[in-house]
């Protein structure tokens, strides 16, 4: 990719390590919200490279590790129908459910096919009208906008066998429990910079002021978590909580408003549970009253399905930052890459996944 080695330039990341060890006096905890994010710093090495006392967490910024297991349940339900095409992105095809995964479940027969657009869905549909076509619609506000365009395009053309199931998130409730809770110890943010390329940073600014914690809206390339840390470190010692924009190269204040548009056309924000953390009020996006033919849970009768999660897995405390895979008994022995127990190994953005694709073992 052109100017992509200018991001990652050792002369510049040496300058920016330090910087930040010049910076920090005193011990530091700061979130990184997006699991591209960490699979940077991880691979990366960068939280590693940091002042004693620097320490960075991991947060719920992977949309699939987030998914509940009774929504992967009610997908595996709704893909085993034989009138049923199931499309999804590739990631979810071996995040485990209770007792399969929809790889498993294509391998016996199912119409399960990964595409690369929601807008790819929408034509499955068109060309086959005797099929019933779901797209899972799964991710933070990064891809609601992609979502929301294919259900409108849908009605456009009046596909009724065309539906989604919703597994939209939000970002800034998210980080509000995170604050709430008793066993919070983060002190700053590096915000995700692709959601606040479509959503901007004002949604950050009454948080920050409220809980006085710095936000830096951050990109993924290693120089560019460097300056957010470097930047979030100034705000700290300073006693600062500002929302700053590192990300300045794809992130406006306002962020995309014919995105935002068409977010808020078709979905209505709600609560939403959390995989591993629980319900977190106002905090997902649900269809519509206009575009409720279109939700798959209530077309299938899906919607009261349950489950729990698997006695090992520590998902929950891993995506609220309280523990990291390592401390896992699981981590590498139960749970693999091969063979995982719980969604963050299996994503390209879980945390467990970084781990174990970096080497890091349990030494316990």
């Amino acid at each position: 990719m052109k100017y992509l080695d200018e991001y990652r330039d050792p002369v510049v990341a040496r300058r920016l390590l330090q910087e930040i060890h010049a910076t920090a006096t005193r011990p530091w905890t700061i979130m990184e919200v997006c699991g591209g994010q960490t699979h940077t710093i991880v691979r990366q090495g960068i939280d590693e490279l940091l002042p004693d006392g620097l320490r960075m967490i991991h947060g719920p910024g992977c949309p699939v590790c987030v998914t509940p297991l009774e929504l992967i349940d009610k997908a595996l339900a709704i893909a085993a129908r034989p009138e049923v095409i199931f499309t999804s992105y590739g990631d979810m095809l071996r995040v485990p459910g209770s007792h399969t995964d929809l790889l498993a479940l294509k391998a016996r027969g199912a119409d399960v096919r990964v595409v690369y657009s929601p807008v790819d869905a929408v034509d499955l549909a068109r060309r086959n009208p005797d099929r019933q076509v779901v797209f899972f619609a799964v991710g933070f506000e990064t891809t609601a906008p992609a979502n929301a365009m294919a259900v409108l395009r849908a009605d456009a053309l009046g596909l009724p066998n065309f539906g989604i199931l919703v597994s939209h998130v939000l970002v800034p409730p998210a980080m509000t429990a995170i604050l709430e809770s008793p066993a919070t110890r983060v002190q700053g943010f590096l915000a995700a910079g692709h959601v606040c390329a479509v959503m901007g940073w004002t949604e950050y600014e009454p948080l920050a002021a409220r809980y006085r914690v710095p936000v830096v809206v951050t990109g993924f390339e290693p120089l560019d978590l460097l300056e957010g840390i470097l930047m979030t470190v100034r705000q700290l010692e300073e006693g600062r909580h500002e929302v700053e924009n590192q990300y300045a190269r794809a992130v406006l204040r306002s962020g995309n408003t014919a995105a935002q548009d068409a977010i808020r056309r078709v979905f209505i924000v709600g609560d939403r549970t959390w995989r591993g953390i629980g319900p977190i009020p106002g905090s997902g996006l649900h269809l519509a009253p206009a575009f409720a033919a279109y939700d798959a849970e209530t077309r299938f009768g899906v919607a009261a399905l349950t489950a729990r999660e698997h006695p090992h897995c520590v998902a929950g405390e891993i995506l609220q930052g309280t523990k990291v895979p390592t401390d896992c008994r699981a981590y590498g022995t139960l749970c693999t890459p091969r063979t995982p127990l719980g969604a963050p190994m299996v994503s390209t953005e879980g945390t467990c996944a970084a781990f174990h694709n970096a080497g890091r073992r349990n030494d316990t």
